[in-house]
């Protein structure tokens, strides 16, 4: 896995279409027991090169009910964007993630992560990627529908402060949801 680990970050495939450069971040471990798939690194993730290492962190930190050492402890959690690269920003918000990525190593890493008992998929593209026909029409309905896709896959909106609005349009991800989650994650860990 260490291997891996390293030659994921120093994976330069998408050098030349990132405005910042290569700069790929991952965490894992052969003993990680819950996987997070989010999008992709935003500007500071990129900059510190530590996963989820921002306000959107932050947040989904509380939702899990865990500290930053727990956090950040590759035997726990395995943080895996969909990108691992900032990708760069547009008018509304960051670009998606270089497909390229999970392509090449979501399923190598998956292959040395044996004690995994669930993968929270963090936003339209995990969801889009992992779930396939099985996602509903709408992120919102995804969610809404979690235990569908219990035990192996968790679905979860971005934690992103941007994405408060959705909250607070959706009360029952916060009243059912997050109780539910922080359970299950309490539970693994």
């Amino acid at each position: 896995m260490d291997d891996l680990i390293s030659e994921i970050k120093e994976c330069q495939l998408c050098q030349n279409e990132l405005p910042l450069g290569a700069n790929p971040v991952v965490q894992a471990s052969s003993e990680s027991k819950i996987a997070i798939i989010g999008q992709a690194p935003g500007v500071k993730v990129h900059q510190s090169g530590i996963p989820w290492d921002d306000k959107s962190g932050d947040n989904l930190r509380n939702w899990l009910g865990v500290g930053k050492e727990e956090f950040y402890d590759k035997h726990s959690f395995a943080l895996i964007p969909m990108g691992f690269c900032y990708p760069g920003t547009g008018k509304s918000g960051d670009f998606p993630p270089m497909k390229i990525c999970a392509l090449m190593w979501h399923q190598k890493l998956f292959q040395r992560m044996l004690n995994v008992k669930v993968t929270l998929l963090v936003g339209q593209y995990a969801q889009r990627y992992y779930l396939k026909k099985e996602r509903k029409e709408t992120l919102t309905l995804t969610v809404q529908s979690y235990t569908d896709y219990l035990p192996e896959y968790f679905p979860l909106p971005h934690p992103s402060p941007r994405n408060n609005i959705w909250q607070s349009k959706n009360p029952w991800f916060k009243a059912e949801v997050l109780p539910y989650l922080k359970s299950r994650i309490s539970d693994i860990i």
